[in-house]
């Protein structure tokens, strides 16, 4: 049903979705949340079905299931979805990045929410439409059947393979590799059938007779334990305490973060860059001195082979530059070294992340020569984690503030700063022709002949265009003498035209100009109508741009060689798109949480009630800082952002069914506490199955499980091996909600029922000093500073009031006016 909704994309959220690996990843976020709504009605309709047996049929019961929990599902799944929404005007390249993950989550959640209340009632009518004995005797002898026809042809298609591999051709190769797959498949699913009948179908009927009843008695008398007393507010402020707990723990635990997370590197650039100018054979000497020392790195020196890396690859001038860049010109002073590694799976665990290290290491000490090293950057495009920019009106000041800044810095080296660079070259050698007036006047040549001639000489000249279809090509015009130019040729050149008197004549350049050897500089960028010369770098390994760059800015302050007119920031680069990003994602967690609450009021007509889910929220970013700050792992802000964005959406759901359920029980007539009992003692076992199937569906990608179920049944080795690239990318994300489910559900299982009881305990009091009209103590936390005042007013107007009613039983002549009257 999702796959409907993409070729519609376009125009649903103005984004043409294609089925990239963000939208495969949205998937398998979606595995675990898409059944919540199944579960829910299912278990619903097994549960009335089972209490009505005898009285009920199975099609009334899934019409009363379905009709019971419809409003709770529907706001469940609204919920949701909602902090999905504000994800799809996420703004800049990494919100390009990123759409397809809400927009596929909403396409998901949504086909999720049709298939539980039109297709699942159908299949529980069409399951419980018989007797359980006849249903079992029935799938027995339908078992047996089936298994033998798939062991039948299991073996069938094996034999055949058998055959097809005496003959060893490369054309059989797939098709043995087929007859195997087919073969050991339907094998496979026999044997999984014989365990159901002799092992599962056992385990299966003492878990439901025995381990549900047992897990779900024992849940009452916690529940029971905790909803006696005082417990349930001594219970809210312990679980307040360790929120307060949990953000001085993990800020005590250093935690590293990230803007993107990063793996081992598949490739690692060696880029050189040499004085412009510099002839190519010289680049290309030392582009092999460099090779020489990636290889003696590589232990690949005197011919040695690395099982980890599969080609090194030099570039000189052409394709020598950064492919981020945008410039795909040649330069003769620019060079690049390329390691490709194997893929992950064939390196057997080594890391590649040492060899990043050591060539940098390697690298240094080349005189003149700029060298950087870098490895494949995963994610969408970023600007370099550190960057400084240094901004002024004034040229001189600003060139020289700008080298004064990277020699004070280079002096002081940073850790972690693997070298700072220039987006500006300051020695950009130049040749300067000076024209004589004198002898150009007095041979009647002007100066616009002679700059013409100079550039057709170097460049060529533009004499028509050509058009085939949509693409024009200019046709230049070049002198095939003067193709390989030297200065003396340049110089040697004739310059011909007509002088006042119409004759043709010829003058060598050299004798109308002077030449100067200068250096220039290279282009300089604006940014806000100033000019600007960058600083970047790398970060080494071991190091992140949020430990970096306050140390950068601590040194920058101290820096005193800076005219009034510059200015110095750590503007732009890795370090503001970070900030701009998690401002957007608390941005849109707001959003998320204002639309959960307008959903839930809607739903529940009352404050107290969301405000006890929002709480829930709020309470299960508790498992996430003590999981990242327990385990060490890296938070990354886009990936842990979206984690907890999209948690918020699903711990809403259990909290929503325990909530309803208590107010259905409470409106049969049943007592507060005892309804609340109930409800979480009825609404576990959905509740553990939901919490259950989404950690259970991130959990081979939170640890990186692999497995190739091709192989696995055609040559009967599944290839299992743990990380790889797509892991350290989405690991944050999955245990981000690994973590806050985990917490949520035992959030979901007592301290729900707690707040719920103690807002219930509250409106008591509150309906009897106004009437029914009252204002509840646990609303939003702004709005309630705004119930203070009004809370204070009529509290002393009602005691006013009680006042005046006694003085006036004691006293009929006393004034009936009273101050209280205006409100």
């Amino acid at each position: 049903v999702a796959f409907v909704f993409l070729p519609f994309a376009d125009s649903i959220i103005g984004t043409h979705v294609t089925l990239n690996f963000i939208v495969l990843f949205a998937l398998l976020f979606g595995l675990g949340i898409i059944v919540d709504d199944a579960i829910v009605v299912i278990e619903n309709t097994h549960r009335i079905f089972m209490q009505g047996k005898g009285k009920l049929t199975s099609t009334l019961a899934a019409k009363m299931a379905a009709g019971e929990v419809f409003v709770p599902v529907l706001a469940g799944t609204l919920t949701t979805l909602a902090p999905f929404f504000p994800l799809l005007f996420w703004p800049g390249i990494i919100g390009k990045f990123m759409i397809y993950l809400p927009a596929m989550l909403i396409f998901t959640l949504t086909a999720s929410l049709i298939v539980a209340f039109l297709m699942n009632p159908v299949f529980a009518v069409d399951f419980m439409n018989h007797e359980e004995g006849a249903v079992k005797r029935k799938s027995d002898v339908f078992r047996k059947r089936i298994f033998w026809i798939f062991l039948g042809f299991g073996i069938l298609f094996d034999l055949i393979g058998l055959a097809t591999q005496q003959q060893p051709t490369v054309a059989t190769i797939d098709a043995v590799n087929y007859y195997f797959f087919i073969g050991n498949i339907l094998i496979f699913f026999s044997l999984l059938m014989i365990l159901y009948s002799y092992v599962f179908d056992g385990w299966i009927h003492k878990f439901q007779n025995n381990a549900l009843p047992w897990i779900m008695s024992h849940y009452e008398n916690l529940l029971r334990w905790a909803l006696k007393g005082r417990r349930p507010a001594g219970l809210l402020v312990g679980t307040f305490g360790l929120l307060v707990f949990s953000f001085i723990f993990f800020g005590m635990r250093n935690v590293p973060v990230v803007f993107f997370p990063q793996g081992d590197p598949n490739q690692i650039y060696v880029y050189l860059k040499l004085p412009v100018g510099t002839d190519v054979n010289y680049t290309d000497s030392i582009t092999r001195t460099l090779e020489t020392k990636v290889y003696h790195v590589l232990n690949m020196d005197n011919g040695r082979k690395n099982p980890v890396v599969e080609s090194v690859i030099s570039n000189v001038a052409i394709g020598a530059n950064d492919p981020t860049s945008g410039d795909q010109s040649s330069h003769p002073e620019r060079g690049r070294i390329q390691v490709s590694f194997v893929e992950y799976a064939d390196r057997n665990g080594v890391s590649t992340s040492p060899y990043l290290d050591s060539i940098r290491n390697e690298l240094k000490g080349i005189p003149g020569a700029e060298i950087s090293v870098d490895k494949e950057q995963g994610g969408p495009p970023t600007d370099p984690p550190v960057n400084i920019e240094i901004a002024s009106d004034n040229f001189d000041d600003l060139i020289k503030t700008a080298a004064a800044l990277k020699n004070y810095l280079d002096s002081i080296q940073v850790p972690g700063v693997e070298e700072l660079k220039m987006d500006v070259d300051l020695t950009n050698p130049e040749i300067t022709f000076n024209i004589d007036r004198e002898k150009a006047n007095a041979q009647g040549v002007s100066t616009y002949q002679i700059g013409s001639e100079i550039r057709t000489a170097v460049f060529g000249r533009e004499v028509s265009k050509i058009k085939e279809g949509k693409d024009e090509y200019k046709i230049q015009l070049r002198d095939e003498e003067m193709e390989h130019i030297s200065l003396t040729d340049l110089l040697n050149m004739n310059i011909s035209f007509r002088d006042a008197t119409g004759h043709l004549k010829s003058v060598p350049l050299g004798s109308l100009v002077d030449v100067d050897y200068t250096s220039t500089l290279g282009s300089v960028k604006r940014k806000h109508y100033k000019r600007v010369i960058t600083l970047t770098s790398n970060i080494l390994s071991g190091y992140t741009p949020t430990t970096v760059n306050p140390q950068i800015e601590n040194y920058i302050q101290h820096f005193k060689q800076k005219p009034d007119d510059v200015t110095i920031a750590q503007a732009g680069g890795e370090s503001e798109q970070q900030a701009e990003t998690g401002a957007f994602l608390g941005k849109a967690l707001l959003i998320a949480l204002m639309l959960i609450l307008l959903i839930l009021v809607l739903q529940f007509n009352s404050v107290s009630k969301p405000v006890i889910i929002l709480t829930e929220i709020v309470f299960s970013i508790i498992g996430v800082l003590l999981g990242f700050a327990i385990t060490g792992m890296e938070v990354s802000i886009v990936m842990t952002g979206i984690g907890i964005v999209g948690l918020a959406g699903i711990v809403v759901k259990n909290g929503i069914l325990v909530i309803e359920f208590a107010d259905e029980l409470r409106s049969r007539g049943m007592k507060t506490r005892e309804a609340v009992i109930e409800a979480g003692k009825t609404r576990i076992i959905p509740v553990l199955l939901t919490a259950l199937a989404a950690i259970l569906a991130l959990i081979p990608l939170a640890v990186g499980f692999n497995i190739n179920f091709v192989t696995l049944f055609s040559d009967l080795n599944p290839h299992i091996y743990f990380g790889g690239d797509n892991t350290v990318f989405w690991k944050p994300l999955a245990w981000t909600i690994i973590f806050g489910l985990a917490f949520a559900f035992f959030m979901t299982l007592v301290i729900v029922p707690s707040m719920y009881l103690i807002a219930e305990r509250l409106k008591r009091p509150m309906r009897r000093m106004y009437g029914g009209k009252w204002i509840s103590i646990m609303g939003i936390p702004p709005l309630t500073l705004l119930f203070i005042p009004l809370m204070i007013v009529t509290t002393v107007k009602h005691r006013y009031d009680v006042r005046r009613r006694r003085i006036k039983s004691r006293d009929k002549n006393v004034d009936e006016t009273f101050i209280g009257s205006w409100f």
